[in-house]
C-alpha cells in the first residue's frame, strides 16, 4: 500500500497530498448526451485503463448511463487541477480522495452541490451503511451541515499499520531471545553493534536502527494515527503529542541509543534512496531493524531473514502500534454544478457501495482479481508470476479510491494468498493488533479553519522537526523543554489547539446524532 512518512502537516494541506499529475485531457465544452457524463479521476501511476473495464463498464451498463473518463498522472495533476478550478471547463464529478482535498472544496464551495437530500432519496446501499456504520455519515458531514462528497470504507486493511521489523538471522546468530520491553531492545541493538551480528568478520558494518524517530518512541506512549500524525487521544481528549512527556523521555532515549552508534548516524541526513540501498543491499543484509508494512517491501533480497518486532512494553507497562492504516476516507466522489442531472450519477455510484463492488474495485473484476465462491466467499487471486501482488490490483482496480464499503465480517470471507502484499499484511497484523488505541478521527474543518490550520503548521512543524533532529543527535531536550514549549506557543499552539479539539468536538456530535 502507499505508505506514510510521518510528518506533522495537517491532513487538509494541500501540499501534504496534492503532488499530482496530468492527462488524456480530453475536455470539451460542446453539449453531451442524455445520460453522458464526464468524470475526473487520478492514478500514482500510468497503468493503462483496464482499472476501468470489467465491474466498471457492467455498472454504467446497468444504469443506462456513459462515462466519459478523464484520467490524469499524479506528476501533474495540481496544476491540471489549478485551471480546471479557475474556471476551466468542469467535469460533471471528482472521483477519489487523491484528486480534490477538503481545502479544495472549502475554497470553491459554489462548484459542488450538498448531497445530503439526494442521498436520501437515491441511495439505498449507502443509506444503510450509514444506518450501519454511523461514523461513515460523521465523516462526510460538513460544519455547515451538508454532505459534499461520498465516502469509502475499506476491505481488508490492518488495524495496525507499519511496524518494526527485526533480523531474526542476526538473533539466531547471536543466540538472542526476540525483545519483549524497550529495555530488551535496546540492549539487543547493543549486541548486534558488538558481536558482528552478521557474522561476515567486520563488526563495524552493521547498522543497527534504521527506523523513523516516532517508531523508536512508540513504547513510551505515542501512537500516530491515519490521520494526522502529529495528533493522538489520550483519555478521550486530542493530545499533541510533540508538546507531551512522554515524547521528551522518548527522545531523550533516542538520544542515548544515538550516542552509542545503534541508530544509523545518516538517519537525518539521508534520503529515501540511500536508506533503501542499505536495507537491500544485493551484499547482505546490513540493517537490523527498519519500519514498513512487510519484510518484502522493505528489505527486497534480504526479506527472508527478517521477522515483525512484537509491540514493546514501554516504561508505563503498556504496549503501543502505530495505528497509521487508514479504513476510512471522504472526498471518493464530488458533483459539480456542472452536472444536468446528479441524481443520476448518484443513482449509478450507489451500486459502488456493495461487498461484490467494494473487492472488485480494490482487487479486480470477478475472474481477474477476485473469483466469488458458490457460498458467497471470495478468493483474491494470485498475481501473474513475476508481478507485484500490489501493481496487479492497481493495474486492474481504483484500489484505494473511489465509493466503497464493507460491514462488520466481511474481511472474514475473504482469502488472499498469504506470501506478500495484503494477505502477508494481515497475518502479521493478527500479532499485534490488540494492542492499537484509539486515535484521531479523519475530522472537518471549517474554510476558516483550515486556513488558519494551514498557516500555524508550516512554523510549528518546521520548528519541531528541526529540535527533534537536535535532540537525538546532541541531547538537551530536558534541559530545553521550557523554553521549547514556550517557543510553540509563541508560534500559535494555544490557537492549533483550539481548533483541533472544536473540530473533534463536532465530530463527536455528528457521530452521536448519527447513531
Amino acid at each position: 500500500m502507499l505508505k506514510k512518512k510521518l510528518g506533522l502537516l495537517v491532513n487538509v494541506t494541500l501540499a501534504a497530498s496534492l503532488i499530482v499529475g496530468c492527462s488524456n485531457d480530453s475536455s470539451s465544452s460542446e453539449s453531451k448526451e442524455d445520460g453522458s457524463y464526464k468524470i475526473a479521476t487520478v492514478r500514482w501511476s500510468d497503468w493503462g485503463d483496464d482499472f476501468l473495464k470489467g465491474f466498471v463498464e457492467e455498472t454504467e451498463k446497468e444504469a443506462g448511463i456513459s462515462i466519459d473518463w478523464d484520467t490524469y498522472l499524479n506528476s501533474e495533476w495540481g496544476d491540471k487541477k489549478s485551471l480546471l478550478m479557475a474556471g476551466g471547463e468542469l467535469p460533471d464529478a471528482f472521483w477519489g480522495s487523491i484528486s480534490l482535498t477538503d481545502s479544495d472544496i472549502a475554497k470553491n464551495s459554489g462548484v459542488f452541490i450538498p448531497l445530503e437530500d439526494l442521498i436520501e432519496e437515491n441511495m439505498p446501499n449507502l443509506k444503510a451503511a450509514f444506518d450501519e456504520d454511523p461514523a461513515l455519515r460523521a465523516m462526510v458531514t460538513s460544519p455547515d451541515g451538508h454532505i459534499y462528497s461520498l465516502p469509502k470504507k475499506l476491505p481488508l486493511r490492518p488495524i495496525a499499520g507499519n511496524s518494526l521489523f527485526i533480523n531474526q538471522k542476526w538473533l539466531d546468530n547471536l543466540k538472542l531471545s526476540m525483545p519483549e520491553t524497550y529495555e530488551e531492545f535496546y540492549n539487543v541493538l547493543k549486541a548486534f553493534k558488538e558481536q558482528d551480528a552478521n557474522g561476515n568478520g567486520d563488526p563495524n558494518d552493521e547498522i543497527l536502527y534504521q527506523g523513523d524517530v516516532m517508531s523508536f518512541i512508540l513504547p513510551f506512549g505515542l501512537p500516530t494515527g491515519a490521520y494526522l500524525a502529529s495528533m493522538t487521544v489520550k483519555d478521550g481528549k486530542p493530545i499533541y503529542m510533540p508538546t507531551e512527556a512522554a515524547y521528551r523521555e522518548g527522545i531523550e532515549w533516542m538520544h542515548k541509543a544515538y550516542a552509542e552508534g545503534l541508530i544509523d548516524q545518516e538517519l537525518f541526513t539521508q534520503d529515501e534512496s540511500m536508506a533503501e540501498a542499505k536495507r537491500k543491499s544485493e551484499e547482505g543484509s546490513l540493517v537490523g531493524v527498519s519500519r514498513g508494512w512487510t519484510p518484502d517491501a522493505v528489505f527486497g533480497p534480504n526479506a527472508s531473514e527478517y521477522a515483525q518486532l512484537p509491540a514493546l512494553e514501554g516504561p508505563d507497562g503498556e504496549r503501543y502500534v502505530m495505528t497509521d492504516a487508514p479504513v476510512y476516507s471522504r472526498n471518493e466522489f464530488m458533483i459539480t454544478t456542472k452536472a444536468e442531472n446528479p441524481a443520476e450519477l448518484l443513482k449509478w455510484a450507489d451500486k459502488f457501495y456493495t461487498e461484490d463492488a467494494s473487492i472488485q474495485t480494490f482487487y479486480g473484476s470477478f475472474g481477474v482479481g477476485v473469483e466469488k465462491e458458490e457460498d458467497g466467499t471470495y478468493k483474491v487471486l494470485e498475481a501473474p508470476e513475476g508481478e507485484s501482488a500490489d501493481i496487479f490490483a492497481w493495474i486492474h482496480s481504483f484500489r484505494d479510491f473511489g465509493p466503497k464499503y464493507i460491514g462488520e465480517g466481511f474481511n472474514e470471507k475473504v482469502t488472499l494468498p498469504t506470501n506478500g502484499g495484503d494477505g502477508l499484511k494481515l497475518e502479521l497484523d493478527k500479532e499485534i493488533n490488540k494492542y492499537a488505541r484509539e486515535q484521531f478521527p479523519n475530522v472537518v474543518y471549517t474554510a476558516e479553519e483550515m486556513n488558519r490550520l494551514n498557516a500555524l503548521s508550516v512554523d510549528l512543524t518546521s520548528y519541531v522537526e528541526s529540535m527533534q533532529s537536535k535532540w537525538v543527535v546532541e541531547g538537551g531536550a530536558a534541559k530545553e523543554w521550557d523554553s521549547y514549549i514556550s517557543q510553540l506557543k509563541q508560534m500559535g499552539y494555544d490557537e492549533y489547539m483550539e481548533i483541533q479539539n472544536k473540530a473533534f468536538d463536532r465530530y463527536q456530535k455528528s457521530l452521536k446524532e448519527a447513531e
